[in-house]
């Protein structure tokens, strides 16, 4: 962060003095205006709901251009990465400000295959959930639980207890995403397998049993990393602002990973793609493609409710860089799967070039963004639509990790703390 050239000046109407505020620069995007010293000089707050003009921090990380269509993790193109490195080496690069060279890459995936175990008590753990739970909420409490088995890191000011917490997190999760899977369907839990890379572990976690041996399908194998790489990280987003403000308290990372499970539940976030597949089925239901342009009708009339999920963006006012890639990904699965008739794939197709191609939706760019596409890859793979958002937080989990441990790292950093306008009743007396 560099000192501009300029600087801010607030004034009022009122009266009041004129107050200066220092503007300090990135190497790329907006300048920021220094607001730290406002209440001290004024007697004031901003206003900003849901903090859409605040830079709640400054990082390195990951950095995106709505406008543009942009998205670079410690300054690589999302696509570049999608189609040059895995997920680990993404892993790697998001943690260490680096992508791994030669051995490095090698000791890494082997550092983090030798962690994929959980502790075996997990298991009763899970049994104290009944089988119809939302894998969100038996996620949320075993990822909270891994404090309670790891006292060993859960210092979250040492910086060796925060890299042995990051690489224990990051190789655990598909074991328990799996496990919540297993547990839900009740078949038995399928160790993981050190040799398997780290997306063909996950699916022969996932869909493996011990009656036969379960061969990775390589095509399959490639569109799970690819889906983990391009949900790695997102920038200041809600849950990234839940682990951070989170852990800003000094709590253990664990816990803090937990609180961003938490947040990615909403429908808002993490669960976009799963209510993107809803909204197909309920499609379907009505009566699939033959309904298709009557439902795109609702969708432009405000006043009927209908919405249309997984197209457009909050933060993206272009394309969403995420989607192209996950758009090959998406006709590479239903080929190697033979799907490209299957009804609800045949009607996302129908959906998306309407979307392409309507006058309403390209004006307004409700492209399809990626939640869209990889509701449909995880669908054809097999993973049942309530399982998408704990596949969402085991990619993002190294994210939150990265911005975790930046946070701390930061010497400017303390305890979350926003403000309010307060609209309340002022100081009465109890009248009795």
């Amino acid at each position: 962060m560099k000192l501009a050239d300029n600087k801010a000046t607030l004034s009022f109407s009122n009266g009041s003095p004129s107050v200066d505020m220092p503007v300090y620069s990135g190497n790329i995007g907006p300048d920021v205006i220094d607001i730290r010293k406002l209440y001290a000089q004024t007697g004031m707050f901003t206003y900003d709901p849901g903090f859409l003009s605040t830079a709640s921090c400054q990082s390195a990380i990951t950095y995106i251009d709505g406008d543009k269509g942009e998205l670079l993790y410690r300054g690589y193109p999302i696509e570049q990465l999608a189609n040059k490195a895995d997920y680990l080496d993404t892993c790697y690069l998001l943690l260490n400000g680096e992508l791994p060279v030669g051995q490095q890459s090698k000791d890494f995936h082997k550092l983090v295959n030798q962690h994929t175990m959980v502790n075996e008590q997990m298991q009763f753990f899970l049994r104290g959930f009944r089988r119809d739970a939302h894998p969100m909420a038996v996620l949320t409490g075993l990822i909270g639980a891994l404090s309670a088995f790891y006292h060993d890191s859960t210092d979250i000011n040492n910086p060796e207890h925060r890299h042995i917490a990051a690489i224990r997190l990051i190789a655990k999760m598909p074991t328990l995403v799996a496990m919540a899977y297993k547990y839900g369907v009740g078949q038995p839990y399928m160790y993981p397998r050190n040799e398997l890379s780290y997306a063909g572990n996950f699916l022969r976690m996932m869909f493996g049993t011990p009656c036969e041996e379960y061969v990775v399908n390589p095509v399959l194998e490639r569109a799970m990393d690819r889906i983990f790489t391009l949900h790695a990280d997102h920038e200041q987003n809600a849950s990234t602002s839940t682990v951070r403000l989170c852990g800003s308290s000094g709590t253990n990372p664990f816990a803090a990973i937990a609180a961003g499970v938490a947040c990615l539940w909403g429908p808002a976030h993490g669960g976009a793609n799963e209510a993107c597949l809803n909204m197909l089925e309920d499609i379907q239901k009505m009566g699939g493609i033959s309904k298709v342009g009557e439902f795109m009708e609702k969708v432009k009339d405000k006043n009927s409710g209908v919405k249309l999920m997984g197209f457009g963006h909050r933060v993206y006012k272009n394309y969403d860089p995420r989607a192209k890639l996950m758009q090959e990904t998406c006709d590479e699965v239903l080929k190697e799967l033979g799907l490209e008739n299957d009804p609800l794939f045949k009607l996302a197709k129908a959906l998306e070039k309407i979307a392409l191609e309507d006058d309403y939706f390209v004006s307004r760019k409700l492209y399809p963004n990626v939640d869209f596409y990889s509701g449909i890859v995880q669908r054809a793979i097999g993973i049942p639509v309530n399982l998408f958002t704990g596949v969402f937080a085991l990619a993002r989990t190294v994210g939150w990790i990265a911005q975790l441990n930046e946070m701390i790292s930061d010497p400017e950093y303390k305890i979350g703390r926003p403000r309010q306008l307060f609209t309340g009743s002022p100081r009465r007396d109890v009248q009795r």
